[in-house]
């Protein structure tokens, strides 16, 4: 298999783009060029098919990549998200300079062998180049259903990467420390542990089926040897307990090896215990189980930085649950009308300010976002910011409402910038200017298409891309491709 790289030249749109906004000398100490998401969602296209059904993930993972990685002073502050999303910071391993772009670019090929791709020649233009690194999951073209991967997640220092199915397994990845401390370094992951979350359920009351499904998965900050995640299904939370244990006791007195409780006229000695190295277990156990607090489906769970609180969001109210407490919450957000025949939006996502405890977010079915202080009141039913375009009267259609649903929303580490995807579009925000976004990437451009451009016959609808995340602190993008997980990383 051969897979062809697209290099960008200065005839191109988006270098042509790039040769007006930034000068050469503007350039020079901000480090590399790169490839944009357009090119990389090519190169996808080609290796994995239809890339329409891609969420916001990618781009938002790529916006927090590089928010942590810049301070901006406060007179460039209107050219930040510009910055954040057209120049990568430079790369920590060795000195980048940017050069100016040649007017002829060698093509590059990749070599695919086993579950590697090795990068031939690199052109000079300091560029970061993508090379695929790692594929896991079967190959076979015989999928079910249980096996679709779900939902994708780093942890935050990047070393796990947590992965949930349809079937309610949660499978999770650590990084291989021979190729974290290679030079260069190489993003390859290895099965660390396997377990499974949730079991489907009946609800009789209502006549319902809930399905295992893995909806949602948030890690906590380590606090010790242990990790511990959260993962969600539509009606029920679980906190995981990750531990590894390598050593065993040995010589109990009122008990055998095998662990059959000894005859208390058979002892005849006391010994003591010993501790003996055993080979390495991973062991998955549930601490804390969070459930009948939800009647409809949960779409989005958020860790507070306080970490002690976290809140779940359902498409008509969000709870706030404290971590060491699963038989109450508290209702701080409230939607549904008196009578629902009224109802005219519904809940999409919702997130905890990364810096600021007392401050959430969530969006809506309308295309609006509402910023909610919990210290005004204990019920947020009103806003203390609303984040909506002003629609254009003359652009306004019967789809209108359809496409400016938002599916997704995502605050910045510093909690300056918010970025959202609507259907058509994806807007950046800044949570100081509530009447338009500062920026707004197109995703999907409307109009028909050609009649001969393409043909549904030459689709394969079984690979799409269904969920992506970025690495928190290097440039390792893990794709979830139906079954498959894809792992991208830069060429140094």
């Amino acid at each position: 298999m051969e897979i062809k790289e697209f290099v960008s030249s200065p005839s191109s749109p988006r270098s042509a783009r790039s040769s007006r906004r930034f000068a050469p000398h503007q350039l020079r100490d901000r480090g590399p060029l790169f490839f944009s998401l357009e090119e990389l969602r090519d190169k996808l296209n080609e290796l994995l098919g239809n890339y329409d059904d891609v969420r916001l993930n990618l781009v938002i993972s790529y916006h927090l990549h590089l928010q942590r990685q810049y301070q901006f002073s406060k007179n460039d502050r209107e050219r930040t998200i510009e910055r954040e999303f057209s120049i990568p910071p430079p790369s920590r391993d060795r000195g980048c300079r940017c050069v100016r772009r040649r007017q002829r670019q060698p093509r590059r090929r990749w070599r695919l062998s086993n579950n590697t791709m090795d990068c031939g020649e690199t052109s000079s233009n300091g560029d970061i180049q993508w090379c695929f690194s790692q594929v896991k999951g079967t190959l076979e073209d015989d999928v079910t259903d249980a096996d679709i991967i779900s939902c994708v997640e780093f942890n935050h220092d990047g070393d796990l990467l947590a992965t949930g199915d349809k079937g309610g397994r949660v499978v999770i990845f650590q990084r291989d420390p021979i190729s974290k401390n290679s030079i260069p370094r190489r993003g390859e992951y290895n099965v660390y542990s396997t377990f499974q979350s949730h079991e489907p359920e009946f609800d009789y009351l209502k006549s319902l089926e809930i399905e295992e499904k893995i909806n949602k998965i948030r890690w906590l900050k380590r606090k010790n040897p242990a990790h511990f995640l959260l993962s969600t299904n539509d009606k029920t939370i679980k906190l995981w307990k990750v531990s590894e244990r390598d050593k065993r006791v040995e010589g109990y007195n009122t008990k055998e090896e095998s662990g059959a409780i000894r005859d208390p006229a058979c002892i005849t000695a006391l010994r003591v215990p010993t501790i003996k190295p055993m080979e390495l277990m991973v062991e998955a156990s549930p601490r804390r189980i969070f459930a009948n607090a939800h009647t409809y489906h949960i779409n989005s769970i958020s860790v507070n930085s306080d970490q002690e609180t976290y809140l779940s969001a359902d498409d008509l109210r969000i709870n706030l649950w404290h971590l060491e407490i699963t038989d109450q919450s508290f209702n701080i957000v409230d939607i549904k009308p008196a009578n629902m025949e009224e109802l005219t939006e519904v809940i999409t996502a919702a997130e905890f300010h990364p810096v600021e405890c007392n401050l959430l977010v969530y969006s809506s079915s309308k295309g609006t976002i509402r910023l909610c202080d919990m210290r005004s009141a204990a019920l947020c039913d009103r806003h203390s910011k609303l984040f909506e375009e002003p629609e254009d009267p003359t652009n306004r259609s019967f789809f209108s409402e359809i496409i400016s649903s938002i599916s997704d929303v995502k605050l910045s580490n510093s909690g300056r910038y918010m970025i959202s995807r609507d259907y058509l579009s994806v807007k950046v925000w800044d949570l100081h200017m509530e009447t338009k976004p500062i920026e707004c990437y197109p995703v999907c451009t409307g109009g028909k298409r050609k009649k001969d451009e393409i043909s549904v016959d030459c689709l394969d609808f079984n690979k799409k891309i269904l969920h992506t995340a970025w690495h928190p602190s290097e440039n390792v993008v893990a794709v979830a491709a139906t079954n498959n997980l894809f792992l991208f990383q830069d060429k140094l």
